[in-house]
């Protein structure tokens, strides 16, 4: 009776166990979701204030250093070329004349990229890394399913 007794301890135990781990994977998640919504409202609400003329762009500014490196690429083969290699619009807006006013919602996909729907109809996925504190822009996925960061590595060499 007592071994008895012992297992069912230990499978209670272990349950609890389990059901915290579950609970903290939970939070974590959750954390990061916010995180991540509030890093690219922030850059919007950044590129917002100053109309999209900071230097270097924002998206660059919130980009991790991979993709930071794909846009030196782009700079260093139009300081070569005298050509644009990369994209001829704003990401951020999918426009060459974004209106900084327009309304957007921010959601997370099941995929944990970032969804920016703006009121023009466009729809921008960010894809973002994250440490304890920060997220940073891993990549952009463009129109029909491109990825900004593969097309500027591959455009512009």
């Amino acid at each position: 009776m007592q071994k008895y007794i012992l297992y069912v301890l230990v499978a209670i135990i272990g349950t609890g166990i389990a059901v915290n781990a579950i609970a903290n994977d939970v939070e974590l998640q959750q954390r990061l979701t916010a995180m991540k919504v509030a890093t690219i409202e922030k850059m919007y609400q950044q590129d917002v204030s100053t109309e999209g003329m900071d230097n270097p762009i924002v998206l660059q500014q919130y980009s991790n250093p991979e993709l930071k490196a794909a846009f030196q690429l782009a700079d260093d083969y139009f300081d070569r070329e005298q050509l644009n290699c990369g994209i001829d619009y704003d990401v951020l807006w999918d426009s060459q004349d974004p209106d900084y006013s327009q309304n957007k919602q921010f959601a997370v996909t099941e995929q944990g990229l970032v969804k920016v729907s703006l009121a023009q109809g466009s729809n921008i996925y960010y894809e973002l890394s994250c440490d304890d504190s920060v997220c940073k822009i891993a990549d952009v996925v463009l129109v029909k399913n491109i990825s900004l960061k593969a097309h500027l590595l591959q455009s512009c060499q």
